[in-house]
């Protein structure tokens, strides 16, 4: 068990690239957090936890700046998408998908287990390969590096990395993402960023989808707004419904904006 979040981080994470056929392709273990599941984890002092904590979190660090490396040098922005289950990220990345069809675009799908959002994001005709992290709540960077292999993204992608659905321990691993979007709808909660402080101190965007339902339910979008920024100061909110389109072009001005800047950094790197 990884002792970062309590999730079951030493599964075997296997990274499939879907087909027509059924045919799964294992790229070997997902983690190397090899802990000790015995009763000695229950009498380790404080202290000796926390540093076994850091030095996690470090590998991943390390893992996510070589990740950042590799997609710099190809010129591949990539962001990493979170959210509760059911938000709707993957409705949000199909409607995307089909709508920017000018943009070459390739999906990283993160659950538990199963093909199905894959499967999905495969219908609109996008590249995709999917990470089952078994017991496992989050994505890793190392996950990430065996998913690009599998990938193989070219120069100048746009690259959206779906997360295991979980506001948590996602928060806490870099993967080498350009930035977090982090996506929740309007019947989770005005008070969804306060219960959730670490992973929207670490978005870049929020984006507050179903606002078709606003008449129906109790939420109130200036105060969420306003509890997102007592964390994040200066963070942006975009309002949506993915389902009708309304607000779904900000989105696109804000991905627009972000490659632009990517690609501008990637340029004076390399000056």
């Amino acid at each position: 068990m990884c002792a970062t979040c309590g999730c079951g981080n030493d599964s075997t994470a296997m990274i499939t690239v879907p087909h027509d056929h059924d045919h799964h392709h294992d790229h070997g273990d997902g983690h190397d957090h090899h802990h000790d599941h015995g009763a000695d984890h229950v009498h380790l002092p404080v202290t000796e936890t926390i540093t076994l904590e850091q030095k996690i979190l470090a590998k991943n660090d390390l893992l996510a700046r070589h990740n950042r490396e590799w997609l710099e040098q190809r010129n591949i922005v990539a962001f990493n998408m979170t959210s509760s289950p059911g938000a709707g990220k993957t409705t949000l990345l199909e409607r995307t998908i089909r709508e920017l069809g000018e943009v070459p675009i390739a999906v990283i799908e993160g659950d538990q287990e199963t093909l199905l959002d894959a499967e999905r994001i495969k219908a609109t005709g996008c590249a995709v390969v999917q990470i089952n992290t078994g017991a496992g709540c989050h994505l890793d960077a190392d996950m990430l590096r065996r998913a690009f292999d599998a990938l193989s993204p070219a120069p100048g992608t746009l690259l959206f990395i779906e997360n295991v659905g979980n506001l948590v321990c996602p928060a806490l691993f870099d993967l080498g993402e350009r930035s977090k979007v982090v996506v929740i709808s309007v019947t989770e909660g005005t008070d969804k960023p306060l219960k959730y402080p670490h992973m929207f101190a670490a978005a870049g965007l929020v984006i507050v989808n179903k606002t078709d339902l606003l008449p129906y339910v109790d939420f109130d979008l200036d105060k969420c707004r306003e509890y997102a920024r007592s964390i994040n100061p200066g963070v942006e909110m975009l309002p949506m419904s993915v389902t009708t389109g309304d607000g779904v072009a900000r989105w696109y001005d804000w991905l627009a904006k972000e490659r632009g800047a990517a690609s501008l950094d990637h340029v004076v790197e390399r000056a």
